[in-house]
């Protein structure tokens, strides 16, 4: 059973969270806050890993796909670790992405639901992320947001069989369900 996740209040830095145990559970940074969530469970990482790879599949040159643990520096304070991120090849720093990505997508879980669909959604959009997918692998949904006039405006909610195909940060089609099918 996954434990909930729990925050650390003190007033940390990301100098304080490189210096973190890799200890297997995923750590992020907001205003001096550490977020502790445990490591996802088998249905999440299935989930995100068919993500991954329809859009690798899919990638225009330019752009790189990477997956957690990938650090997302947008400013000073803030270190966060979405389950699958979609950035410019030139935006990586030496340790982490610095610039707004083209593309943050979470994986709900019971430990991080709150967190990504309330507090991750506000930090993406403040930080300039053009667009945020939710997956929901319970219920088989995806919600597409994407950035309009500085504020996230919902593009799509695709639930089972059904496909979405994006158009940003390239053309790609998912359907919900495959992402969780068993092979």
């Amino acid at each position: 059973m996954e434990l909930m996740q729990h925050i650390e209040h003190g007033n940390f830095t990301l100098a304080d969270l490189d210096a973190l145990p890799d200890d297997g559970r995923q750590y992020e940074l907001v205003d001096g806050i550490y977020l502790v969530t445990p490591s996802p469970t088998v249905l999440h990482q299935m989930a995100a890993m068919e993500i991954v790879y329809r859009l690798r599949h899919k990638c225009p040159p330019e752009y790189q796909v990477y997956f957690a643990p990938m650090d997302y520096r947008p400013t000073s304070g803030r270190s966060l670790q979405p389950d699958v991120i979609v950035a410019s090849c030139h935006d990586r720093g030496p340790d982490a992405l610095r610039l707004p990505l083209l593309l943050a997508v979470e994986v709900l879980s019971p430990a991080t639901r709150s967190k990504d669909l309330i507090l991750k959604r506000n930090l993406y959009e403040e930080a300039g992320v053009r667009s945020y997918w939710i997956f929901d692998p319970e219920a088989e949904a995806l919600t597409v947001l994407e950035l309009e006039g500085g504020r996230y405006v919902e593009r799509a909610v695709v639930k089972g069989d059904d496909a979405f195909d994006a158009e940003l940060p390239f053309q790609v089609r998912i359907v919900p369900s495959e992402l969780v099918r068993r092979r």
